[in-house]
This record gives structure tokens, C-alpha cells and sequence, in this order.
């Protein structure tokens, strides 16, 4: 049975992950192309289509909810920075999770726009008690990932290396990996995105659906992801709803675990 506390921190940390694309946590892939299919899919991350809009300067805010309990905020944004992309998070606890277990997080995530290939992950953490700093570096060359990590109240730091095959996206710009994919009925895919550890996604396409949130009524594609290997296999699964047009944009999320479901309405979309 979790205590009340440790269920808000579950609560609050599952948050942060389905918010920000953390469908799972991996590091192997194979760089290189892949199409859309019904039926076996390749495992490795796909480059975006030739002239790919990206959705650069728009800010998707979100609501999120716990049996109909608001339990907080959540902007994601994605930036142009030199050759690179960096997408920017952050979470804001409220209301009843604000009090029992206060969540303040900051997130940034460096990829190459040509692949997807995931760069570097930086995230400042305020959850509870606990304070931290991570990073994380991909170095495709050495085939490794870097982790470092910094406790801001004792000052402990950690640092750890893993195997790193070939191109990952990672916890944060998974959330946009999926957005720029084809999105047909009846496709998917799978491919690996990392925090340090390793675990494969597999993303189905279901069907279509009218979804309404806060930002207005969408027509729009379920999606539904969940692990296939690696340490959160078998823990969960993930609904993602994007809009049926060219934007596809991520309209709402739910996650569900045993003692609980999550859910996650866009409130506005800010340029």
C-alpha cells in the first residue's frame, strides 16, 4: 500500500513523464529511415520528413487532472538554437499535490533536427523534499550516454555511463517525435528515447476520435504507447489523442497505472 505522500510523489513524477513524452526510458536504436506500417514495425528513430514544419515559438499549456482533481501545470515549448532544436518543460504543482508534495521542475532537451537524434537533456528537479540536477550527454562516437547527477541538498554528486548502440530520442523530445510521424490508422511504430536507461517504445495509431478540452473541440488520432522492453515494460500504458491535420498537435493524454488515472487537457497553445 503506498502512504499518502509516496502516492503523491508516483503521482506527481508519472506527471512530469507522460507530459513530456517519457513514455519509457531507453537508449538503443538504429539511426535511418522507416515508414509508416501496419503490421512488424523497425525499431529506430525516423528522420522528419524533407521540409518538416517544426513547430518552433508555440507553447502548448496543459491542465493536469487526478480524479477530477487538478493537480497542476504544465507548458512545453520548442526553440530554434543554432543548427539545433531545444524543446524547454517545465511542471508546476496546485492545489492538493501543491501542499502534500510540492512539484516545481525545469527541463531542456538539445536534438539534431536532420534525425531526431537526441543531444543532451538538462533537468532541474524540486519535487518534495528533494532536489536535483541531471544531465545527460549523447556522444554517438563513443557509443555511450553520460549521466550526472546533483543533489542540491547534500551535495552528492554520481555520475554514470551506458552502452548507447545508435540514435535515441530522449524523455523530452519523444513528446515531438510522435507529432511529426504519419499518424495512419492502423500504423506503428517503435523506437527508443532515454534518461539513462533502456526500454523500447511501441506507438500504435487506433482510431479517430472528437476529443474536447479547454482549448476548444478537436477532431483527432488516438495514439497508445507503451514499453516493449526494459525496465517499464508491462508498468503501464499511455493514450495520446493528436489533431486530425497537419499540425498534430497533442490535444490530450491519459495515463493509467493501478491505483489511478491521469489526464491531460490542452488549455491553450501560445505563440
Amino acid at each position: 500500500m503506498l502512504t499518502l505522500e509516496r502516492r503523491y510523489r508516483v503521482l506527481s513524477m508519472l506527471a512530469l513523464s507522460v507530459l513530456f513524452g517519457r513514455m519509457a526510458n531507453v537508449l538503443y536504436g538504429q539511426q535511418g529511415s522507416s515508414q509508416a506500417s501496419i503490421g512488424p514495425a523497425p525499431s529506430r528513430v525516423a528522420p522528419p520528413p524533407p521540409n518538416y514544419p517544426f513547430p518552433d515559438g508555440k507553447s502548448y499549456v496543459y491542465v493536469a487532472e487526478w480524479h477530477l482533481i487538478s493537480a497542476g501545470t504544465g507548458v512545453v515549448r520548442m526553440e530554434t538554437a543554432g543548427n539545433q532544436r531545444k524543446v524547454i518543460a517545465t511542471a508546476e504543482s496546485q492545489g492538493a499535490v501543491n501542499v502534500i508534495f510540492p512539484v516545481h521542475d525545469h527541463f531542456e532537451a538539445l536534438f539534431d533536427p536532420r534525425t531526431f537524434c537526441s543531444l543532451s537533456i538538462f533537468k532541474h528537479s524540486e519535487e518534495g523534499a528533494h532536489r536535483r540536477e541531471t544531465s545527460i550527454k549523447f556522444d554517438y562516437e563513443r557509443k555511450k550516454s553520460v549521466l550526472d547527477e546533483k543533489n542540491l541538498k547534500t551535495g552528492e554528486t554520481k555520475k554514470v555511463e551506458n552502452d548507447l548502440e545508435g540514435c535515441a530520442t530522449d524523455v523530452i523530445t519523444g513528446f515531438y517525435y510522435l507529432q511529426s510521424l504519419p499518424l495512419q490508422i492502423g500504423s506503428r511504430y517503435e523506437f527508443p528515447i532515454s534518461d539513462g536507461k533502456t526500454t523500447m517504445v511501441r506507438a500504435t495509431v487506433e482510431k479517430r476520435e472528437q476529443v474536447r478540452v479547454p482549448a476548444g473541440t478537436y477532431p483527432a488520432l488516438l495514439v497508445t504507447a507503451e514499453a516493449t522492453s526494459g525496465p517499464l515494460q508491462s508498468k503501464g500504458k499511455v493514450w495520446v489523442w493528436y489533431s486530425e491535420d497537419a499540425s498534430h498537435t497533442p490535444v490530450q493524454m491519459r495515463a493509467k497505472l493501478g491505483w489511478g488515472t491521469l489526464l491531460f487537457r490542452l488549455q491553450k497553445v501560445e505563440k
